[in-house]
């Protein structure tokens, strides 16, 4: 990640910048709140690539998102753990 230009804006601009930031964050937490599935799909991809280590993770993550019982197995992991199942 390239290092920050201090002067590329002016105290408005890195103020309004710093706002953004801080709404988006808010915004994203929120989100991720009320959609309780997203945080079991990423575990549970996070958890298969860690089991598999797979050579081309591009492929594996394809075939993991494209597999057609992935929102029943998502549903089902989401009812063990006694979250929402209901889809969004």
């Amino acid at each position: 990640m390239a290092e920050a230009d201090p002067g590329a804006l002016n105290t408005e601009q890195e103020n309004r910048l710093r706002d953004w930031k801080i709404q988006t964050r808010i915004s994203n937490e929120s989100y991720l709140r009320s959609h309780q599935e997203v945080g079991v799909l990423l575990s549970a991809f996070i958890r298969e690539v860690l089991l598999n280590r797979p050579e081309n993770i591009r492929e594996f993550a394809a075939e993991y998102f494209t597999d057609p019982t992935l929102a029943a197995t998502i549903r089902e992991k989401m009812r063990a753990d006694g979250g929402d199942s209901e889809e969004q």
